[in-house]
């Protein structure tokens, strides 16, 4: 009688799919996992800023006015409101950032996973490609659920 001495190439192959299969799963729920946690971290930052820039408004009796970009916000608000500002968000992407010319209104904007800026159309949004926005001291839109 012969002793078996190794595997069979059909027992290879019916590892090597199950292991296939496995990875495939995991590697779908990995990937969601670390998007929601990139977006998870872009609301903590934009809050963090959004309290630099009432901050602003305390010292200032105003928000700043006519910004459009964040390379311009930045130094007025860094280091004396905030000490180390986040440059992007989760994503590296840059903040998107408006004030009215009045500086009476201001909005912070993440463009999410896909850096491409949207419609704002307010409340709960589904998707990690939505844009986040925090305007006038409190979430315009936010994520909400399970994102896609």
């Amino acid at each position: 009688m012969r002793s078996p001495k190794g595997f069979t190439l059909i027992e290879l192959l019916v590892v090597v799919a199950i292991l296939g299969i496995i990875s495939a799963l995991t590697i779908g729920a990995l990937t969601n996992a670390l998007d929601k946690g990139k977006q998870k971290r872009t609301m903590m930052d934009l809050h963090s800023i959004a309290e630099a820039t009432e901050s602003y408004h305390v010292d200032h009796a105003s928000y700043p006015a006519g910004i459009s970009d964040w390379a311009t916000m930045q130094p007025l608000i860094s280091p004396f409101f905030i000490r180390d500002p986040p440059s992007g968000d989760g994503w590296a992407h840059t903040w998107a950032v408006v004030t009215d010319a009045g500086g009476n209104e201001y909005s912070l904007v993440s463009l999410g996973k896909d850096g491409i800026q949207g419609s704002w159309t307010g409340g709960m949004t589904n998707s990690f490609n939505c844009d986040i926005v925090f305007a006038n001291g409190q979430f315009f839109q936010w994520p909400q659920g399970s994102q896609n």
